[in-house]
């Protein structure tokens, strides 16, 4: 278990462009060998390279867990297709909504999920059955958009600094893993646009610092 640093397309915002998951990797089309290959190693699973609706954007357009995948309503045939790919067993779901940013509104692991208080109840119940988790309504740091508010592995949740004891504890009852605190990048509180991971490891935007380091591999429980 470690946590590695790394930039996408130049920018320490890599969870901007990419979604983790404990089965797999999914990273913009344009991504270097090398980049998948590194990414396949550190994490342990296979690198799906797809853009969503045409977009290198997928950390916020994505929401996933090892049993299934939320998509927004302007994924194309041949994106849904290369997920497909990847794994047959996968529960894919098209959103059919004017919401297109279900990886900022919502945080999940493979136990359960934290959703955007304003999400529909008929939305949630989707998102429930493609995940194959109870999904809850919660806010971090008093704000709605939790996706891009901490990361969820299955080992540990990495939360925005602000987050109230109220918040913290819905967390750790629905997500059933340890949380913690911290920034990315030297002191962004968006953890999810800095920081990515799964059960296995971690990976870093690259400004990421040292003490910031430490309190990932606290929260997520991995080695520094």
């Amino acid at each position: 278990m470690s946590i590695f640093l790394f930039d996408a397309f130049g920018s320490a915002s890599i969870g901007v462009y990419m979604r983790a998951t404990d089965s797999m990797v999914i990273v913009p089309s344009q991504t270097l060998d090398s980049d998948v290959k590194r990414l396949e190693e550190w994490l342990e699973v296979k690198v799906v390279k797809t853009n969503i609706g045409g977009s290198v954007l997928i950390g916020p357009l994505v929401c996933a867990n090892s049993n299934g995948i939320i998509l927004p309503h302007f994924v194309r045939d041949e994106e849904i297709a290369a997920l497909k790919s990847a794994s047959s067993d996968m529960n894919i779901t098209i959103m059919e909504t004017k919401k297109t940013a279900y990886g900022n509104m919502v945080l999940a692991n493979d136990r359960g999920a934290v959703v955007d208080p304003r999400l529909k109840r008929k939305e949630v119940k989707i998102i429930e059955d493609t995940l194959g988790v109870e999904a809850v309504a919660g806010e971090i740091a008093r704000l709605p958009y939790v996706g891009s508010l901490a990361i969820a592995t299955n080992r540990g949740v990495l939360a925005h600094p602000m987050i109230t004891e109220e918040e913290e504890n819905l967390l750790r009852e629905v997500l059933k893993a340890h949380v913690g605190v911290g920034t990315v990048n030297c002191g962004i509180p968006y953890i999810a646009t800095g920081l990515i991971g799964n059960s296995r490891a971690a990976v870093a935007g690259y400004l990421t610092t040292g003490p910031e380091l430490f309190m990932i591999g606290q929260a997520l429980g991995v080695v520094v």
